[in-house]
């Protein structure tokens, strides 16, 4: 099966400068566990909800929330999103994700046409569903 059956082309993108309220806003109104993060249209990282819940102060919205706590999610994207990639192309197949899930310890591969611009992605979820 070729990855460009098994991915998901309607991915959200965010900028490096973006704060992570943005980020937040996007997780809260979607159904998206990962936002690829773009300069100039190439991707260069991505950001999961969980990095996001790790980068929040847990304090946030409650009656203990001090200015620090608000600072965290003002904090820009760049400083939490993961740099070091990996991706595949549309030529890649069913095998080469689940290769990559096997061997690296990423949730998701964004796919990339050979300029580095983002045309889906792939999560372990889907890679479960099509199992």
């Amino acid at each position: 099966m070729n990855i460009t059956e098994l991915m998901t082309d309607r991915v959200a993108t965010v900028s490096m400068d973006d704060p992570l309220s943005v980020v937040k806003n996007a997780f809260d109104n979607s159904r998206f566990h990962h936002l690829l993060v773009v300069d100039a249209d190439v991707l260069v990282g991505v950001i999961s909800d969980r990095d996001l819940l790790k980068a929040m102060s847990p304090f946030l919205g409650t009656a203990a929330e001090v200015r620090r706590d608000i600072q965290t999610i003002a904090q820009p994207v760049h400083k939490i999103m993961t740099r070091k990639l990996v991706t595949l192309g549309p030529e890649a197949q069913l095998q080469d994700a689940i290769s990559v899930f096997k061997e690296q310890q990423i949730s998701c591969i964004p796919i990339v046409d050979g300029i580095g611009q983002p045309i889906g992605i792939v999560s372990w979820r889907d890679i479960m569903k099509t199992l």
